[in-house]
């Protein structure tokens, strides 16, 4: 079998399966973060053996094989579960029994009230719903990096705490029942329309969201809510054939082929919904999301829609459970019962809120509401935005599609072409066209590259810097705005930026770390950290300094390295006898490269120059961006808190290249040489930045 077809087989393999096996792992292991660990050991196996041998009739089953044994293997290893051996070869014998009420077990203690909410949802979406970090983030409008955090802390917690593996019961169940439906909301979107991906739908997520969903309807079938989910995924699954054409590009809700609707799926959503109604109590968000499914499926056409009906159901779910993403429904819902004016209005609230920013779909309801009214080169700016922030392959052709339907624009020089004309300039260095490109990479996300530069005002620049940078840090935002001045000269646009104001930046720095905190960082168990900061410590360099030195530039015995060219201008820095002890086993078996190294080795598109490889790892250099990051992590500060009393000294062009390095050896002291250099402390950090 071809890599490629195995590859492809265990992807598919894994993302039907995955929840089952971490549940049965859970209940033998009672950990879920090993059971994860051990799921994931069997889904290595398959990619090492499948190719070669071929996939095997029942896939699923292997999977399960393979974790139970690295199981085995794993707890006969563990002195401290060793008593527990007969219990586990016991509930091997039956493993295989009662599967759906492992994943309802599954579902319930990673929804545990232990877990903050937000990490309740992060952690079922991966563990249930086989979703990718990335594509968790996408569902909470978060960053990839927030949300694996989530997942980490999350298992850490259920570890620590030892959460039982079992159903809850009485209060206990109420009080965990919002955060499981919320959860599965999300894995049934999730399936409805695929962040990313080449295709529309997940369909295997939508029927994995109704089986659970409907499983909890047996275990609480007293609640309306639990009722009201499962109507609402019922109707929306049963549009599932209508929503997308020939060619997979996506059908809009008004032109779907209702005949194609799925009449049995519709019926049981009906039935939900009288069991969500005989359960009594206030109408919940779900019961009033899945009576808006129930307007959409009673109407024959789409011309017979009550949107009236289906608006002033929105204005109820916004007063219960209020966020943007349920405003720009109902902003569609006013476009359709009031006129695209209404849901404009509304709409144009929504474009200065930072938490859909990147949310495309903002993009496409603005974009439809503005080609109702005619105003197509607008419209047209809005669904190439979109197109450019979603992830999935099937929705951004689409939207390319629309972008390039009805654009009566006239020629001339467009605002994307001229930011890549001022990006090409010879006389821009790496750092400055990186600078210049972030921010120009906002301005063509949110105005459209293809406007006309002569389209492009001080007001709409103003509106994305607003929603882009209005709460980052002065310095940030200044960093934009000089940006913005410098393309809007060169452009000769006119003042781009004069409806930005420069903030003040505040000149004071964070005190140096005590004696506590900073021993506390010399037990990190992380040894390049552990350098790192340390060697910063003591020889007051600069970080950036520090994080270009080199193997082969160390003098170990001297206690120094050299950084920039051998010859004349040379840099050297210099540590004490802490730094001393750590380096022999930071550089062990490396002769040349980076001192510093990243994680991992880069990707082939990202691969660094040779100077920044290290050519007996293949890692790269340790970037700064990451180092600052890390050094938060820990502390919560900036690496600048680090600065001891060394110093980093730049040589004279004429004096020889050991001079340097035989004042060290008579003695004298780092602030000597600086004097003997014509440098002072901080003259020499200036040279090098932060």
């Amino acid at each position: 079998m071809a890599p490629r077809d195995a590859h492809a087989a265990i992807d598919a393999v894994w993302k039907l399966e995955s929840a089952r096996i971490v549940a049965g792992l859970t209940r033998m292991v009672r950990d879920v973060g090993l059971a994860e660990e051990l799921a994931q050991d069997a889904l290595v196996a398959a990619l090492e053996q499948w190719p070669e041998q071929g996939v095997p009739g029942n896939p699923g089953a292997w999977l399960m094989t393979t974790a139970k044994r690295r199981a085995i293997d794993r707890i006969r290893r563990d002195e401290r579960l060793h008593r527990k051996q007969e219990e586990i070869v016991h509930a091997l014998e039956g493993l295989d029994q009662g599967v759906d009420d492992d994943v309802l077990r599954l579902m319930f203690i990673s929804c545990h009230p232990v877990l903050p909410a937000q990490e309740r949802a992060a952690l079922t979406l991966r563990l249930l719903g086989g979703l990718s970090a990335q594509e968790i983030a996408r569902a909470f409008l978060v960053s990839e990096q927030v949300a694996a955090q989530r997942i980490a802390r999350a298992k850490r917690t259920l570890a620590q705490e030892q959460v039982p593996f079992e159903l809850p019961s009485g209060p206990e169940l109420a009080d965990r029942l919002a955060s499981v439906l919320e959860v599965i909301y999300l894995i049934f979107n999730e399936g409805y329309t695929a962040t990313s991906g080449d295709d529309l739908m997940r369909p295997s997520l939508c029927l994995e969201a109704l089986r659970l969903g409907r499983l909890l309807a047996e275990l609480a079938p007293r609640e309306a809510e639990v009722h009201g989910l499962v109507a609402l995924m019922e109707i929306q699954q049963s549009r599932s054939a209508a929503r997308t054409g020939p060619s997979g590009e996506p059908i809009q809700l008004h032109k779907q082929n209702r005949g194609r609707w799925d009449q049995l799926l519709i019926r049981r959503g009906f039935a939900a919904m009288l069991r969500a109604r005989e359960a009594g109590g206030p109408l919940g968000p779900y019961v009033l999301q899945a009576a808006i499914a129930v307007s959409h499926a009673q109407a024959k056409t789409a011309a017979e829609t009550d949107w009236a009906q289906i608006a002033a159901l929105y204005e109820a779910l916004v007063r219960l459970a209020p966020s943007p993403v349920v405003q720009l429904n109902r902003a569609v819902a006013l476009g359709m019962a009031h006129g695209p004016h209404a849901g404009l209005d509304l709409v144009g609230t929504l474009v200065a809120d930072p938490a859909l920013k990147d949310y495309h779909l903002l993009s496409v309801v603005r974009g439809d509401l503005l080609a109702r009214l005619g105003r197509h080169d607008e419209a047209s700016t809005e669904f190439e935005r979109a197109s450019a922030l979603t992830r999935n392959e099937a929705e951004r052709a689409f939207l390319r599609n629309r972008a390039a339907t009805g654009a009566t624009r006239a020629a001339g020089i467009t605002l994307g072409q001229a930011a890549r004309d001022f990006l090409a300039r010879d006389s821009l260095g790496p750092e400055t066209i990186r600078s210049y490109g972030q921010t120009l990479r906002r301005l063509l996300l949110d105005l459209g590259s293809g406007t006309p530069l002569a389209e492009v005002t001080a007001q709409k620049v103003a509106r994305v810097f607003a929603v882009a940078w209005g709460t980052t840090a002065a310095k940030t935002w200044n960093r934009h705005r000089a940006a913005v001045r410098s393309f809007a000269s060169w452009a000769s646009a006119g003042d781009l930026a004069a409806e930005l104001g420069r903030k003040p930046e505040s000149r004071e720095r964070r005190p140096a770390l005590d004696s506590a905190r900073l021993e506390a960082l010399w037990r990190h168990p992380s040894l390049r950290e552990r350098t790192f900061w340390r060697l910063l410590h003591e020889s007051g360099a600069a970080a950036r300094a520090a994080l270009s030195l080199n193997v082969e530039d160390l003098d170990l015995a001297g206690h120094r390295g050299r950084v920039g060219a051998r010859s004349g201008g040379a840099v050297w820095i210099s540590w004490a006898h802490g730094t001393a002890a750590l380096l022999p086993e930071l550089v062990a078996g490396r002769t040349r490269g980076p001192l510093f190294l990243a994680d991992r080795r880069p990707a082939p598109a990202r691969r660094p120059g040779p100077a920044d490889l290290c050519p007996e790892t293949g890692r790269g250099r340790l970037s700064y961006e990451r180092a600052e990051y890390l050094f938060k992590q820990a502390t919560g500060g900036t690496l600048r808190q680090l600065s001891g009393a060394g110093l980093c000294v730049r040589e004279a062009q004429s004096r020889p290249d050991n001079a340097v390095g035989g004042a060290h050896e008579h003695g004298r002291s780092w602030t000597e040489i600086g004097d003997a250099a014509g440098t002072t402390n901080d003259s020499a950090r200036k040279q090098w930045g932060p």
